[in-house]
């Protein structure tokens, strides 16, 4: 497939700036199914669950407002790029206030850049989305996104199960079709590759089901806080994909202050750094 030209980039540059705000408030029952979606407990005494502010602030896209993959069309907050996939394939968060329950919130969300880069397979655009979450005039939560967009690409070949056993200190963690889409549920993702396998494997040529990025995010975020306590910052890239039920490993990575989740076959599937 031919990459965009440079009108279409000049086209879409013009999102650059683009804002929007969303007002929400912090119920603790959103809180509570979250939780039981990543396995965690949740009691309003308590933290928050991992990274919970991914589960308010969400567009109530309507069914004609969505795209074939699943995610709203394009054009409205995100620019209208025509490359055919897209991925959340990193994010930097900063925490500098708690969220409280019972109040509520407001995250603006702004395109802060777009840039066009050639990769191995092709064309790509990245769009970088600043977040901000306020509550009483407090800034409590910075988050940068960083938004993938590519040409389609040939079928990714099925992984190879090297039965990989947890180290001490290590843990392992096999998400299913089940824990996939109740993620998907509780974070309003429609995006088909976490739940239709047939469309993940005959549309976008994946071996299986795709686990979310935002939830090994959360799993390895809930891994180094258990080890090493309260974060006030944690920034990820996804490096690979990995599928429903297959085996994954959670360990702390070559570098100070890292964390990783490692496929059954050996490969970094996505990195982590943090700041306690």
């Amino acid at each position: 497939m031919t990459g965009p030209n440079e009108e279409e980039i000049a086209h879409w540059q013009q999102w650059v700036g683009k804002s929007q705000a969303i007002t929400e408030r912090i119920e603790p029952l959103v809180l509570r199914r979250y939780a039981a979606a990543l396995g965690e407990t949740y009691d309003e005494r308590g933290a928050m669950p991992s990274l919970a502010h991914w589960a308010f602030f969400l567009e109530a896209v309507l069914p004609d407002a969505l795209g074939p993959d699943g995610h709203p069309k394009r054009g409205g907050f995100l620019p209208p790029i025509s490359l055919p996939r897209r991925m959340f394939a990193a994010s930097d968060m900063q925490f500098l206030a708690p969220l409280m329950t019972g109040d509520s919130a407001t995250k603006t969300s702004r395109v802060a850049s777009l840039t066009h880069k050639s990769g191995r397979s092709g064309a790509l655009i990245l769009v970088e989305v600043e977040h901000s979450i306020e509550q009483a005039g407090a800034l409590c939560i910075r988050e940068m996104q960083t938004l993938v967009y590519r040409d389609a690409s040939a079928p990714t070949a099925p992984i190879e199960n090297r039965h990989l056993f947890p180290a001490t200190g290590e843990q392992l963690w096999q998400p299913g079709p089940v824990d996939l889409f109740r993620f998907s549920a509780v974070t309003f993702n429609s995006h088909r590759i976490h739940y239709d396998l047939p469309y993940a494997q005959h549309d976008e040529g994946y071996p299986g089901l795709v686990v979310h990025g935002p939830f090994t995010a959360a799993r390895l975020f809930a891994f180094a806080q258990n080890r090493y306590g309260p974060l006030r910052r944690f920034s990820f890239r996804a490096q690979a994909p990995m599928f429903a039920g297959q085996p994954i490993i959670l360990r702390s990575g070559g570098e100070e202050n890292q964390v990783c989740a490692v496929r059954c076959d050996g490969v970094e599937a996505f990195a982590a750094h943090f700041e306690i």
